[in-house]
């Protein structure tokens, strides 16, 4: 729960250190463990510069797809399946988590260990706090950080991550390690720092589990649709039997009818020249760790990958650029400006941006596939 802050912000880092101290010494935590954890902790600059600053151009989805499952992660991975076989297993075994899609959590939050981050958390989380811009946020993680420290399970020193708190191999945030950190080697410490990534491997495998991931089916599958098909259907939003996407005439690749995984929907997250897929529950349970579809799609694809699946076969619109940041937003403001509403004029395109495009496509007689474009852009303009 955030706490109540003053009218005006803290006149100093220190002023804002000091009334966080007591504050946090009334939550249970120990005044030597916060002295500790805080010895030598001052304003980063370079945390408040990269939390300031939002990217104007971003990868459109096959190209950050093209990473996620690129031919040097994908072998990575392989090779860390056979080098850790056993431990594998065991989590498989334990937790109920497929390991190929472990593995995929991995590569992708940290090219397996390669990129855990340097920063050291508790000055990260300190710098956002103080910074304001999404104070309570950084003060919840700030205190489920002194409460992994007061645990005994890390050390401050050790205590390192992203820019923004992000911790250990698989990259959890502070109150997701308090939630579902395993100790896995049975040493007595939740360890998701070091070297051996035994620990962070079963965590998120756990966090999964609790999630809901149903072992042995799959996130998703590449499909073909039929001509005629009502993109105005294709959306996370709208799950239904299998047997009815059957009877509308969605197949696999090979012509085959959909197996049956449970509730799915299907989606073109490129539009309607581009591949379309069927998710199953497995792919939201993924987007409960992240929850961007491109993240979703990248950790199941990567997975299928080092499982030994193949490539997407159908083509991406790479003759589509993505919109720009100041664009997204502009075509934002012009939706509702003719009376369609995208939530947010924020230029991120989430699920009432995509509601709204596709409102304003049915009303010009187009595809209603949801996708923002340049053309998109000159139509409403």
């Amino acid at each position: 729960m955030a706490r109540d802050h003053r009218a005006s912000p803290p006149a100093s880092f220190v002023a804002w250190r000091d009334e966080f101290r007591s504050y946090a010494l009334s939550q249970g935590i120990r005044p030597e463990v916060f002295d500790a954890a805080f010895r030598g902790v001052t304003e980063n600059p370079e945390v408040a510069r990269l939390d300031g600053s939002q990217a104007e151009f971003t990868k459109p989805l096959w190209e950050y797809l093209d990473g996620a499952a690129s031919a040097a992660r994908v072998q990575t991975g392989r090779a860390r399946a056979q080098e850790l076989n056993r431990t594998l297993a065991a989590i498989e075994s334990r937790y109920g988590v497929d390991s190929q899609v472990v593995l995929a959590v991995w590569g992708m939050e940290t090219n397996y260990g390669s990129n855990r981050g340097s920063m050291p958390v508790i000055e990260s989380l300190a710098t956002l706090a103080y910074e304001g811009r999404r104070r309570d946020f950084a003060e919840e993680q700030l205190l489920a950080a002194l409460r992994i420290l007061q645990a005994g399970d890390v050390s401050p020193g050790v205590m390192r991550g992203s820019w923004a708190g992000a911790m250990g191999h698989t990259q959890f945030m502070p109150t997701s390690y308090l939630s579902y950190a395993v100790d896995f080697t049975g040493d007595g410490r939740r360890d998701v720092w070091g070297d051996d990534p035994s620990d962070a491997l079963a965590s998120a495998a756990n966090y999964l589990a609790r999630a809901g991931w149903q072992h042995g089916r799959p996130w998703g599958m590449e499909v073909r649709l039929p001509e005629g098909f009502n993109y105005g259907t294709a959306d996370q939003s709208n799950r239904r039997p299998v047997a009815d996407w059957n009877a509308r005439g969605v197949r696999r690749l090979d012509g085959s009818p959909l197996p049956d995984h449970g509730p799915a929907a299907v989606i073109t997250p490129a539009g309607a020249t581009g591949p379309a897929f069927v998710v199953y529950g497995n792919f939201f349970v993924i987007k409960e760790y992240n929850n961007a579809t491109s993240y979703a799609m990248g950790i199941g694809h990567l997975g299928d990958r080092i499982a030994g699946g193949g490539a997407f076969v159908q083509s991406w619109p790479r003759h589509e650029r993505e919109l720009s940041r100041t664009e997204k937003i502009e075509m934002q403001k012009r939706l509702t400006a003719r009376g369609f509403d995208p939530g947010a004029t924020d230029g991120v395109v989430g699920p009432d941006t995509i509601s709204a495009i596709r409102a304003f496509q049915s009303s010009q007689g187009m595809v209603p596939d949801g996708f923002a474009t340049s053309a998109l852009l000159a139509r409403l303009r």
